[in-house]
């Protein structure tokens, strides 16, 4: 979480020191789920209530003994609920002299700085006072049938206040300390017990200030607990889980770095140095790639890598180089200046790597279940670390570039513009504070760099090996997106927005609306199906559509135009996947960006059903279609293909990048209903909404272009030595039905011609076979039923798959000799049909 809402854990923290012996802001006293026992609430009559202790159970009431131990939670959460509200009216004691004072002659401060002080703290008690009235006797009358869930799911529904809260602590501070420097009386009348002498009157304020800062994150952990405790088939589960779903997103957003406690040594100025950011990047050193742990300090950048120890001995970090603030910039000084070049891999080795991981979690999930597999486990583990840190190594190709003011760069990758902006952000925010230049002494630099082990928010590379078994695996299958609209733009502009999900440990571009024109208010209303391969989240970039390029860094990959906003949203399997449409609002920079997503999962979405009507031709038999339109290939790929020659062959991403789902369907609907118009439609339609409907017409025949018959033929071909494979390859070509072998003979020579463009365009022909050989070759329904079912999501990289694409792919690098042949024999099609 964002240092802004610190661990709860036994950190040293609750004295008001550090580790590190410096002052901390004031924690709440309690644990969030301290003993009833020695806080209970009180009974009607005065008692404390104290509830039966764990130890009085039956033996196996496994039942009993959840619902006590939640009884438990919900005691001590009640409990520390009634100190917070208190600590919220002794800070509201203070607000109501001083309004009072406001619209006098004499004030003492003006409304506007009330205001500010105690922004939203009238809101948040009476938000709480409500929660724990309604908490309250739900406890003292504790049974089985007692609910709780709809107050919590409220009370996360109302974190919109504690955004407010926050967005707002650091001027509330800033002002309260103004105004206690210019104003005695300011002093005493915020004093918050009378014993204080004046000097500390306003920093208890200041103590209490912090206190709904520190709440949420206490109420999140609860939440945890009380799942712990509660059955998943009581009506409260579902309603905690959404709870704390609401609550997890809402930490995630905050990025605000405030927390005092992240101090590691002082800066020249004499001010606390602390850590704001952290986070495992790639560095291009001497044309290799080097995995560091970057640390962003508040007056420098520091490059660490993790030292290799011996057994048993504390890990330390080793300095690689830092920056000063004061000396980093992000442009180069001398346009001469020679950039490292990127060497990026063929995008195949990085899909047969994500297939060979994919391999690897579902042999692990069958050793764990065998007797004797956990040693083998342990081995598959280690294999798949390896291979997974090789992708995040391999995989980013979006460069920061930084520079020194000395002459010296360093050249990050990043596989996504969201991490390269937040980098970008974080850094140009300090830069606009009043910094020195600083040269670090060696000891200076060690102090700080053995530091970063402690201060380090992210421990490990975000790769699966590292994560618990219990954590969600991420959803496997199609998440369909409609962007709506965005509100929230100072002046008009030309906007549009990409989506990106997170994929074997790093986030991709996965779809990108069209460009909305001078306007504030952009209405996009596009649907998009991104497919998803274990994706927990979903991220959307705002952008601005900016002209004149040659002003701009021309980097490759170098993504030019202005992010206006960005934001993240979990992706939680039990909102996603329900057949309804969901709807959200990102929050991102003061701009609301409006979207509604639905899940539909692989084994669902791979279903290829008939039509029922035989005069379309969206799932309708492929020689029905040519039969009826007496042509050798149907009218659909024929017309597809030819637009994508015309103006799509050099479009970066052809056939890989979603095109616009409402496109799709109107185009869809136009060549089922045979419209006079679709020639017109076509020119003016988006290119990727054309490649989109070629792909579905695929997708969506009752039996695949490769027909079911020759399926298991195919999959069987790929073990054959080379010649033969050869003989058995075009043997099975000559053996399909003549409407589906020119059919896919005229595909091979359009993704052939397609590859041609490959610097430009980025679409290798093993891309090209990813994205096709699946769609051509797998089976239909009734056949794929009769072989093995996907026993789990991580399957969806399977062997099959991967045959799927090399057999495309085996086509595509040796074309038939018979092409020519084929030609003089007029089996192809001809202009004239």
């Amino acid at each position: 979480e964002s240092a802004l809402f610190p661990s709860t854990g036994g950190d040293g923290a609750e004295d008001g020191k550090s580790q590190d012996g410096s002052e901390t802001l004031p924690y709440i006293d309690e644990s969030p789920t301290m003993s009833p026992q020695l806080c209970a609430p009180q009974g009607p009559d005065g008692e404390a209530v104290s509830p039966t202790p764990p130890e009085g159970l039956l033996p196996g009431g496994e039942i009993e003994k959840g619902l006590e131990m939640k009884k438990l939670v919900l005691s001590g959460f009640l409990a520390s609920e009634e100190i917070y509200i208190n600590q919220l009216e002794a800070l509201l004691l203070p607000m109501r002299p001083l309004k009072a004072t406001a619209t006098t002659s004499q004030p003492v401060l003006t409304i506007q700085q009330v205001e500010t002080i105690f922004y939203k703290i009238q809101d948040i008690f009476e938000i709480h006072k409500e929660f724990y009235d309604a908490l309250l006797p739900n406890i003292q009358q504790w049974d089985e049938k007692v609910t709780v869930g709809h107050l919590f799911q409220k009370l996360a529904s109302q974190l919109g206040v504690y955004k407010a809260f926050v967005d707002n602590y650091k001027v509330a501070l800033e002002t309260a300390e103004k105004c206690s420097q210019a104003n005695s009386q300011f002093q005493k009348i915020s004093e918050v017990s009378s014993s204080s002498k004046d000097d500390q009157r306003v920093e208890k304020l200041l103590a209490l200030l912090y206190k709904p800062i520190d709440r949420v994150t206490r109420s999140t952990l609860v939440l945890h607990d009380l799942l712990k405790h509660t059955p998943k088939d009581h009506p409260d589960f579902p309603l905690l889980q959404d709870a704390l779903r609401i609550s997890q997103n809402f930490l995630s957003s905050i990025n605000e770095e405030i927390d005092p406690r992240r101090t590691a040594v002082t800066t020249p100025k004499g001010e606390a140095r602390q850590l704001v950011k952290d986070g495992f990047l790639v560095e291009v050193s001497e044309s290799s790639r080097k995995v560091r742990h970057v640390f962003l300090f508040t007056d420098l950048l520091l490059c660490a890598k993790m030292k290799k120890t011996a057994v048993g001995r504390h890990q330390q970090y080793e300095c690689k180089w830092y920056i000063p603030l004061a000396d980093l910039t992000f442009q180069t000084l001398d346009d001469s200046d020679s950039c490292h070049s990127i060497q990026v891999l063929p995008e195949h080795e990085i899909e047969e790597m994500k297939i060979k991981i994919s391999v690897l979690k579902s042999e692990i999930q069958k050793e764990k279940k065998a007797p004797k597999g956990q040693s083998r486990v342990e081995r598959l583990r280690k294999k798949m670390n390896e291979q997974e840190s090789w992708l995040l190594l391999h995989s980013p190709t979006i460069p920061f570039r930084i520079h020194n003011k000395h002459g010296k760069s360093y050249l990050f990758l990043l596989s996504s513009d969201y991490e390269r902006s937040e980098w970008r952000e974080s850094i140009q925010k300090l830069q606009k504070k009043d910094l020195q230049a600083c040269v670090l002494s060696s000891v200076e630099l060690q102090v700080l760099t053995s530091s970063c082990f402690k201060l380090r928010t992210v421990h490990n590379i975000p790769v699966t090996s590292n994560k618990d078994d219990e954590e969600t695996p991420g959803l496997y299958g199609f998440l369909h997106v409609i962007v709506h609209s965005a509100k929230g733009f100072k002046e008009s502009a030309n906007l549009y927005c990409t989506l990106e999900v997170d994929s074997y440990g790093y986030f991709v571009s996965k779809a990108k609306t069209r460009v909305f024109r001078d306007t504030t208010e952009p209405q996009w209303n596009e649907e998009f199906e991104i497919e998803l391969e274990g994706s927990q989240y979903l991220r959307i970039l705002c952008y601005e559509n900016c002209y004149d390029k040659s002003m701009l860094n021309k980097d490759d990959n170098e993504i030019v135009d202005k992010i206006m906003g960005k934001g993240q949203v979990q992706l939680d399997p039990q909102t996603v996947q329900s057949k309804n449409w969901h709807m959200d609002v990102i929050e991102m920079n003061g701009i609301k960006v409006e979207f509604s997503m639905k899940f539909t999962s692989r084994d669902l979405s791979l279903k290829r059903t008939p039509s029922k009507k035989q005069s379309g031709v969206f799932g309708v038999k492929i020689n029905v279609v040519t039969k009826r339109e007496r042509s050798k290939v149907p009218y659909i790929v024929r017309q597809c293909i030819e637009e994508v020659e015309k103006r799509g062959i050099d479009e970066v991403g052809i056939y890989r990048i979603s095109g616009v789902a409402t496109d799709i369907q109107a185009l869809k609907t136009a060549f089922d209903t045979n419209t006079k118009d679709i020639l017109m439609m076509l020119s003016d339609m988006d290119i990727n909404a054309i490649a989109g409907t070629l792909k579905l017409y695929f997708r969506e025949l009752p039996e695949p272009l490769l027909t079911d018959r020759l399926y298991p033929a195919f999959m069987e071909v790929g073990a054959l030595s080379p010649v033969a494979k050869e003989n058995c390859m075009m043997h099975l070509l000559r053996s399909l039905p003549d409407p589906n072998l020119m059919t896919f003979l005229t595909l091979l020579e359009h993704l052939k011609r397609v590859a041609e463009k490959e610097p430009i365009n980025k679409m290798s022909l093993h891309n090209l076979a990813t994205v096709f050989g699946p769609t051509l070759l797998r089976p239909s329904e009734s056949e794929s039923t009769k072989g093995q079912h996907i026993t789990s999501a991580s399957d969806i990289w399977s062997h099959d798959v991967m045959a799927q694409v090399q057999v495309l792919l085996y086509y595509l690098q040796h074309p038939p000799i018979t092409f020519a042949e084929l030609k003089r024999n007029t089996l192809y099609f001809s202009t004239d049909v």
